[in-house]
């Protein structure tokens, strides 16, 4: 008797053209209007504490961070988690004890908004 064998299946070829990027925001505009916050503070702690292949400090051109007055912007050209923002977020404002007085939240998709 002869085995039957697993029909051949095309692989998927990579897409080539454009990079695909991830892009998050962090709204900081109410706590650094109240002067409470300094987004060039955050900008640099985000900067120290991302890790990119198991490594703190060097993103190494994968990732991008950006301060446009008082929104902080990452950009990644690798999978990249919302939620790891968010955690480094909150390690920040513990860290300056404001985790009490200042909340995360999602305002869109790929947004995050400090709020009181």
């Amino acid at each position: 008797p002869k085995l039957a064998t697993m029909p051949q299946v095309a692989k998927k070829g990579t897409k080539k053209g454009k990079k695909e990027f991830v892009k998050f925001t962090i709204n900081c505009s109410k706590p650094v209007d109240d002067g409470i916050m300094d987004a060039g503070a955050f900008e640099k702690f985000l900067h120290d504490k991302i890790k990119v292949n198991g490594k703190t400090g060097k993103l190494a051109g994968v990732v991008a961070i950006t301060r446009d007055g008082h929104k902080v912007t990452v950009r990644s050209e690798t999978s990249f988690s919302k939620r790891y923002i968010k955690y480094l977020t909150k390690k920040y404002l513990k860290k300056k004890q404001l985790r009490e007085y200042l909340h995360v939240i999602a305002s869109n998709k790929s947004t995050y908004e400090l709020r009181y």
